[in-house]
């Protein structure tokens, strides 16, 4: 995934659900029921949920140092570090300092967390200290898994294109696994087998035994590429890619999709049409429903409404750049996070790509989003 960066300030305020109901979306059950608008300074990338522990940890980038102008005042370099709150009531707890990277996963058993920074960091969840740095070599550590099966973390790296392997109980590298192409977000079904999303032109599952840490098969997307969304249906062993381009562009348009394939042998049972490009996706057992959320703004949710059927439930307004996810299994609830912008500026006199939209100071928001 691709971090995005901005400069804020820290604060935050809660905001009802009343508040938020003037929010376009088509009729569905699911809407967002508050927002937090936690601040903060720094790039994020993945949004976590420790559901055991009940905390919600966020990375996030480092800034540099603005010098001070005669209209300016200047602004102190802040490191990387990642950000932790109350899974319930999205309240901050405190930092982890000199951490960051762009994912986290936690072993509720050991109380380790782990950063998909470089050096990848080992934390202890309990008093929110780095425990230890891990050289990972020439990996370029993006999502992150923790798989409860054989108590190990896997760091999934776009230019190597594998997945280092950890234990969680020590830190200790255990090895790499080839992955056979750009991988994004993985899933367990927790009995030994590990599916990992290809963001290639021509998208893919890479089918991993985690046992003897290889790769098993791949199962083609057919016209499907750009995926970065993976969630898993472990009981019925279906399989849910998020694909940000469908079709044979120019001729066709590269519309996203949802694609659903059969964890056993690669099968594709349907595509459905997705509101945005996913950056992100998850599988709720307790409802029966698949979400993928977008950097446009929306989510997609997809109902299972038996192992071979599937439809869109619901296209819901979120907020714009909201384009990761995870998934409170506690509550039920989904949580995302954005920041506001302002205008763009003006491309430059000779032409050529503009300045980004710059971040409105201490917009940085987690939204929470239920029935």
């Amino acid at each position: 995934m691709r971090r995005f960066g901005f400069i804020s300030a820290v604060a935050i305020v809660l905001v009802p659900l009343a508040a938020v109901a003037q929010q376009p979306s088509t009729d569905g059950p699911y809407k967002v029921l508050n927002r937090a608008r936690v601040g903060g300074e720094g790039g994020s990338d993945y949004i976590y949920a420790d559901v055991a522990g009940r905390r919600l940890y966020i990375p996030r980038g480092g800034t540099r140092a603005v010098p001070q102008t005669d209209s300016t005042p200047g602004k102190a370099a802040i490191p990387g570090r990642i950000t932790v709150f109350d899974l319930e009531t999205i309240a901050p707890l405190g930092e982890i300092p000199g951490t960051g990277g762009n994912g986290v996963a936690v072993d509720p058993k050991s109380g380790h967390g782990f950063s998909s920074s470089k050096p990848v960091s080992m934390f202890d969840t309990k008093t929110l200290t780095l425990m230890k740095s891990i050289d990972v070599g020439a990996a370029q550590p993006d999502g992150i898994l923790f798989d409860s099966f054989n108590d190990r973390v896997y760091i999934f790296s776009h230019p190597t294109k594998d997945a280092t392997v950890i234990d969680s109980k020590d830190g200790t590298v255990l090895g790499t696994i080839d992955l056979g192409g750009v991988p994004e977000q993985a899933v367990s079904d927790g009995k030994g087998t590990m599916y990992v999303v290809m963001q290639d032109a021509a998208g893919s599952v890479t089918v991993v035994d985690t046992k003897t840490m290889k790769a098993t098969a791949h199962y083609p997307l057919g016209d499907k590429g750009g995926c970065n969304g993976l969630a898993l249906d472990v009981k019925n062993k279906v399989l849910f890619a998020a694909c940000a381009r469908s079709g044979n562009p120019p001729a066709q348009p590269a519309a996203p999709m949802m694609v659903i394939l059969s964890a056993t042998d690669g099968k594709i049972l349907a595509s459905l049409p997705l509101a945005g490009g996913s950056d992100g996706a998850v599988f709720n057992p307790a409802t029966m429903e698949a979400f993928s959320s977008h950097g446009n703004g929306t989510l997609t949710v997809v109902k299972e409404t038996s192992p071979t059927s599937f439809e869109v439930e619901e296209n819901l307004q979120t907020m714009n750049g909201a384009r990761t996810l995870t998934l409170d299994t506690k509550t039920n609830h989904i949580l995302t996070m954005s920041v506001e912008r302002g205008p763009a500026p003006p491309p430059p006199p000779g032409g050529g790509r503009g300045a980004g939209a710059p971040a409105i100071p201490g917009s940085f928001t987690i939204l929470v989003i239920g029935k």
